[in-house]
């Protein structure tokens, strides 16, 4: 269950994804991914994490990337992600200076990233009429922490 209403085909499916397949197209805050990943490590059998939003097309991670990149230094080889329909005009990329998402799915095919948080993707709800963070899509995943080296 979301805590938001949207279209019901913007969500095209919750899998696990090998990590290596996912396309970052912002720089993180290393501090911020080192410690997740320290957080992450201290749970002794698993730990409940948010998937990683992403375009079901390209696999541009559209809301994640501290997540993906805290995943991809503990060593796992599969990430959590809820696959979306990045098309949708339900998605957006900024309020104020919103990118063009073909733009931003060219730069997660290349390895020129914008700086962090360049992308305020946010999600239409239906019912309160309004834009919300776009991790309100994600589903939330179990993780077997003793798989971390």
């Amino acid at each position: 269950m979301y805590s938001i209403a949207f279209d019901s085909d913007l969500i095209k499916g919750v899998e696990l994804i090998d990590i290596d397949l996912l396309n970052p197209h912002e720089k993180i805050i290393e501090r911020k991914k080192t410690s997740l990943a320290k957080f992450i490590k201290s749970y002794d059998s698993y730990y409940i994490i948010s998937s990683i939003v992403c375009c079901h097309k390209s696999l541009l991670i559209v809301d994640g990337h501290h997540r993906y990149f805290a995943l991809k230094e503990l060593g796992f080889n599969k990430a959590p992600v809820t696959l979306i329909d990045y098309q949708s005009n339900s998605i957006r990329t900024g309020s104020t200076n919103p990118l063009d998402k073909k733009y931003i799915v060219d730069i997660g095919k290349s390895s020129d990233l914008l700086e962090p948080k360049s992308t305020e993707h946010a999600v239409y709800c239906n019912n309160s009429k309004s834009w919300e963070p776009i991790i309100l899509l994600s589903s939330m995943f179990k993780i077997n922490t003793k798989e971390i080296t």
